[in-house]
């Protein structure tokens, strides 16, 4: 394959460099890099994917709520929406004071309501309980190959299986080189997950506390209830489980968060196990057979929101990391958000009018709040 000269290079070829590739394909010449030989292998393949408006903090939700209209109506070639409604039920086994349950979009449910669409969850379990009827699952599959193709067909360049890769700088460009291929531009973004802290000292960039997360996911076998498939998600407030349907089975997790290497996480039978508990303490529901399990890793910034723009220590360097557990929800707007900021255009009337401040997304702001120690 031989060298080839682009205006941006991408390094990763998940749901992160999907979504800006697609933005910015049809101005720039781009070129997403991805070292697996399936796209999106680690993270975003993994994903249980769903909508969640109250899910996360509130520099997040801005960025969820401004993605829904893209997830709902997507351009032609998605194959129509990729929502399916689903409710959610939010659950605590402790009582909860309102203000500390203030998330927007969640209404109170009385117990006995809760247990009435799910049956087999635990009285103990939720004793207080709200519902979230903005919710729905994604079609995480769908969303990431649609956005790839809306980079293809605007002129941008997709490669895949890559390797190792050894970014330099020369110059006033980036160059990247695998075993058989060689591609240079000024303009570098590491939209590489969990690995997006090394590939930022590879570049000779200051790392910034970007954390691997590892998450184990069980799918077990179904209620017997007729109306299963059309039940609401399960989630503890405290993020301590939930249930759901999907394929036709019953998906469980811990929401487990064990720190880790960027690795292609596997799920140790501890974990499966603290899985099928936490689903026994929650539901009524015995668990015979474990018919698939697997692990995936998420990836946080210090503070837990996400970190997009420009890197002040290298340049030509653009950080697009840190979407932890919301990137697919989010991915609309990130593209959006991060290819305004790449291109120095001002912000999206779409985006600001839903409160969305680039600064929140800043890498400088680490540096910010370390200046602001005492």
């Amino acid at each position: 394959m031989a060298g080839t000269s682009f205006d941006v290079l991408i390094l990763g070829g998940g749901i992160a460099g999907a979504t800006l590739a697609a933005y910015l394909a049809p101005r720039l010449r781009v070129a997403v890099l991805e070292r697996e030989p399936a796209l999106g292998y680690h993270a975003t393949g993994r994903s249980a994917a769903m909508f969640l408006p109250s899910y996360a903090g509130p520099a997040v939700r801005p960025l969820t709520a401004a993605s829904r209209r893209f997830l709902a109506s997507p351009p032609r070639g998605f194959g129509g929406s990729l929502l399916t409604p689903r409710a959610a039920i939010w659950t605590s086994a402790e009582a909860v004071s309102p203000d500390l349950c203030d998330r927007p979009g969640l209404r109170p449910l009385e117990s006995g309501e809760a247990r009435r669409r799910v049956p087999i969850l635990r009285a103990e379990a939720a004793r207080q309980a709200w519902l979230e009827t903005d919710a729905a699952d994604i079609d995480a599959a769908r969303l990431h190959m649609g956005l790839l193709r809306l980079a293809r067909e605007a002129g941008g360049a997709v490669h895949a299986g890559l390797d190792e890769l050894a970014v330099r700088r020369k110059g006033r460009l980036w160059r990247v080189r695998a075993a058989e291929a060689a591609f240079e531009a000024p303009i570098l973004v590491d939209a590489a997950g969990a690995w997006a802290d090394e590939a930022a000292q590879a570049a000779g960039a200051a790392p910034l506390g970007l954390r691997p997360l590892q998450r184990t996911v069980v799918l077990v076998d179904p209620p017997t209830a007729p109306d299963f498939l059309r039940w609401p998600t399960v989630k503890a407030l405290d993020d301590s489980f939930y249930f759901r349907p999907f394929a036709g089975r019953l998906l469980a997790t811990p929401c487990d968060e064990i720190p880790a290497q960027p690795h292609d996480a596997q799920p140790s039978l501890l974990d499966v196990a603290r899985a099928v508990q936490r689903l026994a303490q929650a539901a009524d529901h015995p668990v015979r057979h474990v018919r698939h399990r697997w692990a995936g890793l998420r990836t946080f910034a210090p503070d837990r929101a996400p970190v997009f723009g420009w890197a002040n220590d290298a340049a030509g360097f653009f950080w697009l990391a840190g979407l932890g557990g919301f990137g697919i929800q989010t991915a609309p707007a990130v593209g959006r958000l991060a290819a305004a900021l790449l291109l120095g255009d001002p912000l999206p009337s779409e985006l600001a009018d839903f409160g969305i401040d680039p600064q929140a997304y800043a890498p400088s702001r680490f540096a910010r709040a370390e200046r602001a120690r005492p």
